[in-house]
């Protein structure tokens, strides 16, 4: 950052954490909390049937608990 004064440098660093830090963890704390709510649903015998919003892994929309496919009865 030549050239520039050390507020503006410092107000650049502060924005970046802000766009880039912070939802992260958001996104992170979002992820532990749909895995524990489902894990302890499944363990309740109430396995969700939709998959949350955000959430691309199998893994975490189960609870952790692995699923075979459909078997047919």
């Amino acid at each position: 950052m030549a050239g520039t004064n050390p507020i503006s440098a410092l107000l650049i660093i502060i924005i970046t954490i802000f766009r880039k830090y912070f939802p992260g963890h958001i996104h992170a704390f979002y992820l532990e909390y749909v895995y524990f709510e489902r894990r302890s649903q499944g363990q309740a015998g109430n396995m969700a049937v939709k998959r949350a919003p955000g959430v691309y892994s199998e893994n975490v929309n189960n609870g952790g608990r692995t699923t075979y496919g459909t078997v047919a009865a």
